[in-house]
């Protein structure tokens, strides 16, 4: 399916990223990830995230500190913070709050709607499909090669909220309902 970028679409600003990590993690859902690609824009809508809420979630890579990993994540908000994992697998965060919070919201999957192929149902999965990965690291989401947009149909999804994927280590935290996905959405990574 393509989908047209209308006038009224908005690129989000900074301000929208330098809000609670809580408030920006649903207030992702429906926006459309656009990763421009040899001139070619991918364009998804978000359909599912993870919040991590900084130095004191023992689930956030932040909780180790300030390190070359985590520079990123304790940067400005409105930027990307793009990690490999298992060796192979790039996982994207939007960084949010003020610079030295060390808070993200993990983009755990996304629904195709122009120039995406393969599955979006999973972070690895998601980076692959639109193009992302290491030499995105600190990019500015307010930039136009890599960004977000106000959908020109936005409209206020049913949100289901559950504990995280894949982070029974992290004590308290593992069961915290911070992962957020837009209610009956096929595209999600796990029901």
């Amino acid at each position: 399916m393509q989908l047209a970028v209308g006038p009224l679409m908005q690129k989000l600003n900074r301000d929208f990223y330098n809000r609670d990590t809580e408030t920006v993690a649903r207030a992702l859902l429906g926006k459309i990830l656009v990763h421009h690609v040899q001139g070619v824009p991918r364009m998804a809508r978000i359909v599912e995230v993870e919040a991590y809420l900084g130095p004191t979630d023992l689930a956030a890579h932040s909780s180790k500190g300030l390190t070359r990993r985590t520079r990123a994540m304790f940067g400005p908000p409105g930027h990307a913070y793009v990690y490999l994992i298992y060796g192979m697998h790039h996982c994207m965060n939007v960084v949010t709050e003020p610079e030295g919070s060390g808070t993200g919201v993990l983009l755990r999957a996304v629904e195709p709607l122009a120039n995406v192929e393969g599955s979006t149902r999973g972070p690895g999965l998601l980076t692959r499909a639109m193009g992302i990965d290491l030499s995105h690291y600190g990019h500015d989401l307010c930039s136009d090669e890599l960004h977000l947009l106000e959908p020109e149909d936005a409209q206020a999804p049913r949100i289901v909220a559950t504990p995280r994927v894949g982070v029974g280590y992290a004590k308290e935290w593992a069961d915290k309902p911070l992962r957020f996905y837009i209610a009956g959405n096929p595209h999600i990574s796990r029901k």
